[in-house]
């Protein structure tokens, strides 16, 4: 059962402000595709083999995901510290469950997450 459209207003204007302002959830730098605004989102990232592994829990049509794309890239902050990562591309379950650890918990099969979005860390 996809989440409501009125979900993602509530999460970009209540939400996302308190994770960002609590530093305690890694947070993406990203540029808006058409605006050219920077945009700052809290989300779930896990660390990959050269990179990082992000759950698509509203789908590869979100407008972050879509600005990733389109910049070929982004910055993100996890834990103090700021990586900068490009090479951005959509994967499917088998090879994002492939590349997280056995640690990291699975998505619940109900949420139907079936996209996933990989980057690799720009060495610096």
């Amino acid at each position: 059962m996809p989440m409501p459209r009125w979900w993602g207003h509530v999460n970009k204007r209540v939400f996302n402000p308190r994770a960002i302002a609590g530093g305690k959830w890694p947070v993406l730098t990203h540029v808006g595709r058409t605006s050219g605004a920077t945009y700052r989102t809290p989300l779930d990232a896990h660390p990959v083999d050269g990179g990082y592994l992000f759950v698509l829990v509203y789908g590869s049509r979100s407008d972050w995901v879509q600005n990733v794309l389109a910049a070929d890239g982004a910055r993100l902050r996890v834990d103090g510290r700021e990586v900068e990562l490009a090479a951005p591309r959509l994967v499917g379950e088998d090879e994002a469950f492939q590349a997280l650890s056995d640690e990291v918990a699975r998505p619940p099969r109900l949420l139907r997450i079936t996209e996933f979005l990989r980057m690799d860390l720009v060495a610096g």
